[in-house]
């Protein structure tokens, strides 16, 4: 991008409206969920899928930005399309 870091920082954050750790932090929770709902593995694979070192790491995350772990997250949408 020929930028500097807080450059390219301050122009994606005006674009997005967001930083860029903010919007890849969202992107790979949607996705997370995404996978979830369609059951689409295991909470370690997903957590691999979507670009976490660890199951524990990305569970974390996720109950912190989504509000509940995601096997419960996961749980919740299968009973409510069962």
């Amino acid at each position: 991008a020929a930028l500097s870091r807080s450059v390219f920082f301050d122009r994606f954050r005006q674009e997005v409206g967001m930083p860029p750790m903010g919007y890849l932090q969202s992107w790979r929770m949607a996705l997370a969920k995404s996978l979830l709902r369609r059951q689409d593995g295991g909470i370690k694979e997903i957590a691999q899928r979507v670009g976490y070192g660890s199951a524990s790491a990305f569970s974390t995350a996720f109950a912190r930005l989504v509000g509940m772990p995601p096997t419960e997250y996961a749980r919740q949408v299968s009973e409510a399309t069962a």
